[in-house]
C-alpha cells in the first residue's frame, strides 16, 4: 500500500469517533478539540521584543522552520528578557523557573533567511508562578506568524519546592502584564 493512502485512510478514521459494538464512544481525537479556531494576536499585544535569525539547521525536510524550534525561540525571548532585566541568575540563582506548561498555535510558516521578532507578554503573575504568552512575527508583520505560552513554577534550586517569586523577579515582570481580557 502506498504510503499517502494510508494517511489519507488514517485521516478518515480519526475524523470520526471509535466505538464499540454496543455503540459506545471510546476515543474521538477530535471531540476534545474546541471548535473555536485560534487567531494570530497583533504586534501591540506584546510588551518586549527580541529579534531572531532563523538559521539553515531551524528548517526541515518541508522548507520551513520545523516546529519544535519555535519553543527554542519562546525559550530564548523569555531568558533574555529575565537575564537582561538581573531577574534570573542562571548560575547562582536560589529560585529557578521550570518549565511545567507549553503549548503552541502555527499560523504562517517562518523560514531561513527570515528575520523573527520574538513578541513577549506575562498573562498570569501567581505566587510562584508566571504564564508568559510569546507570539513570533516574521519581520515587519503585524499579526504574528505562531503564538503561544508557557508556565513557569518558580523552585527552590536545592528542594525544588515551589517558592514565592521573587520581589526582584516580580518588578521586572511588572511592564510585562497584558491586560486582563
Amino acid at each position: 500500500m502506498r504510503p499517502f493512502r494510508r494517511l489519507r485512510r488514517l485521516r478518515r478514521a480519526t475524523d470520526r469517533p471509535l466505538s464499540t459494538p454496543h455503540s459506545a464512544t471510546v476515543f474521538s481525537p477530535r471531540a476534545d478539540m474546541s471548535s473555536t479556531k485560534p487567531v494570530p494576536l497583533p504586534r501591540s499585544a506584546y510588551r518586549h521584543f527580541l529579534p531572531i535569525t532563523t538559521r539553515w539547521m531551524d528548517n526541515d525536510v518541508y522548507g520551513h522552520v520545523n516546529n519544535v524550534v519555535y519553543y527554542s525561540y519562546f525559550d530564548t525571548v523569555v531568558n533574555e528578557y529575565l537575564i537582561r532585566r538581573g531577574a534570573l541568575d542562571v548560575e547562582r540563582g536560589a529560585t529557578i523557573g521550570l518549565v511545567v506548561e507549553t503549548q503552541c498555535n502555527y499560523f504562517a510558516p517562518l523560514v531561513f533567511p527570515q528575520r523573527v521578532e520574538a513578541g513577549l507578554r506575562v498573562a498570569r503573575l501567581g505566587s510562584s508562578s508566571v504564564r508568559y504568552e510569546i507570539g513570533l512575527f516574521a519581520h515587519g508583520e503585524a499579526s504574528a506568524a505562531a503564538q503561544g505560552h508557557f508556565v513557569h513554577v518558580y523552585v527552590d534550586r536545592a528542594t525544588r519546592r515551589p517558592v514565592p517569586l521573587p520581589e526582584p523577579l516580580r518588578a521586572a515582570l511588572a511592564p510585562l502584564v497584558a491586560p486582563a481580557a
